[in-house]
């Protein structure tokens, strides 16, 4: 593949500084995996027995943010002399982490070791490690233009890449004892690049999967999303939920496996099974409230699952919004995130109503923030399920057609007209001006004169 790039041009030079000045320096981690896999890395790491003080000295502008465990952040001298001067194009900043071989202490927390050992073996640094496929060294340097005869494996990780296996570099029950989000790291890994997890892995997260509830919130969030985000959403939870996993950190959707419902609307089986066929759908570069909205919709079905005439989820949507504040909550979403991700629960429903409303409800509804996420999920919705569109394919034509001045109309009047025309503020100046919006969308008025004529009929001044 094509590697020519500013961030890998940044790294090779930074290896070959570290290297004229006698220290062993290789390409590291993530991005020699994606490398020999012909994906594109979204960074690159570099591995080097120079300790951080020789790493700072020996780089003009270096960041020591990381330094405790021997990582420092170089930034790359080229970039930074283009955007000093002026009549260079600008050109955004590369920054590169350099860390220390090193091997690792105790690991008290259950996430960083609690001290480190810088080593001049490379190989030691790779024993402490997470994965076989993120052990791998590679030496750009050595063999430009074929790089797998540049790759330094002390771990079997170009045997695992080719088996399309993730496995833990030696004992994997130690490996997750060290840092238990490794557990969620690898069933992303798996997910994301369309391999299993190897067995004795797999099995040493099935025993210890209980750790996972003991690794922070906003770790667990992040990976979460990622794995809904990077477009193999389905089998990740699959493997989640193999692994013992999403029982621990998302116990409010292991719950869905197995609640019935009715096989006239859903085919496709139980609300797992729905839920998992929305997730299907979910493309890599996904939003993030449209990707938590699929997996959240119907979280509330299992606590409202009852048995009448047919199988019926009474009140499920209201109960899933709180469930899903609570999800959002406890995982530390940002205000904004819950807000969208919320809106997208307690709205995935009224599309069976769209045919059915007034002018004025259905501008309303197309109102909502980002709407075209509300409409996504319904036909997502859709597709997990029965696969009638009719509903999707009627909002979504009617919100096309309709031009933001239609859907958003400038108010005709404030409550500053209001106050002129004789009415005291209040609490009913909000259901005066709801009136006047409600005609307006439905195109009874047009005029601020009309608006005030409706007001001075419907709330007379007593």
């Amino acid at each position: 593949m094509d590697i020519t790039s500013s961030q890998y041009d940044a790294a090779c030079r930074i290896l070959s500084t570290l290297r004229a000045n006698g220290h062993e320096a290789y390409l590291a981690g993530g991005c020699v995996r994606d490398l020999l896999l012909g994906h594109p890395p979204k960074d690159y790491d570099v591995a080097t027995s120079a300790t951080p003080d020789v790493v700072l000295h020996l780089f003009p502008r270096t960041f020591a943010v990381g330094a405790h465990f021997g990582v420092v952040r170089v930034c790359d001298e080229k970039v930074e002399d283009a955007a000093a001067d002026p009549a260079a194009t600008s050109a955004p900043q590369v920054v590169t982490e350099v860390a220390t071989f090193r091997s690792d202490g105790a690991y008290s927390d259950g996430r960083r070791p609690d001290a480190v050992q810088y080593t001049a073996s490379a190989e030691e640094d790779v024993q402490r490690r997470d994965f076989t496929i993120n052990g791998l060294l590679l030496d750009p340097l050595e063999s430009p233009h074929d790089l797998r005869t540049a790759v330094v494996d002390y771990v079997g990780g170009i045997a695992d890449l080719e088996r399309g296996v993730v496995r833990a570099i030696g004992r994997a029950d130690l490996r997750f004892e060290e840092d238990h989000l490794r557990m969620l790291r690898g069933v992303r890994f798996a997910a994301r690049l369309g391999f299993e997890i190897e067995t004795e892995t797999a099995a040493a997260m099935r025993g210890l999967a209980a750790k996972a509830a003991l690794v922070s919130r906003e770790r667990v969030r992040a990976e979460l999303t990622k794995m809904l985000t990077e477009g193999r959403a389905r089998q990740a939870f699959e493997m989640l939920d193999a692994t013992g996993l999403l029982a621990e950190v998302l116990p409010e959707v292991a719950r869905m496996k197995g609640v019935e419902q009715p096989p006239q609307y859903h085919p496709e089986g139980d609300v797992w099974l729905h839920t998992l066929g929305l997730l299907e759908q979910l493309e890599a570069g996904a939003p993030l409230p449209l990707a938590w909205g699929a997996l959240l919709h119907d979280v509330g079905k299992p606590a409202t699952f009852r048995r009448a005439e047919r199988i019926r989820f009474d009140g499920h949507v209201e109960v899933g919004v709180a469930m899903s504040a609570e999800i959002c909550r406890r995982l530390r979403f940002s205000n904004d995130e819950t807000r969208q991700i919320l809106a997208l629960v307690e709205n995935h429903m009224r599309f069976g109503d769209t045919p059915r409303m007034k002018a004025s409800t259905l501008k309303r509804f197309f109102q909502l923030e980002e709407f075209p996420l509300h409409l996504e999920l319904h036909r997502m919705d859709c597709m997990a399920g029965s696969g009638n569109l009719d509903h999707w394919n009627f909002a979504r034509e009617r919100y096309l057609a309709m031009p933001e001045e239609v859907v958003r109309p400038r108010p005709l009047i404030t409550g500053r007209e209001l106050i002129a025309a004789g009415y005291t503020p209040g609490a009913g100046f909000k259901e005066m001006l709801r009136a006047v919006e409600d005609a307006q969308l439905e195109g009874q008025i047009a005029t601020a004169n009309e608006a005030l004529e409706l007001i001075r009929r419907r709330y007379p001044i007593l």
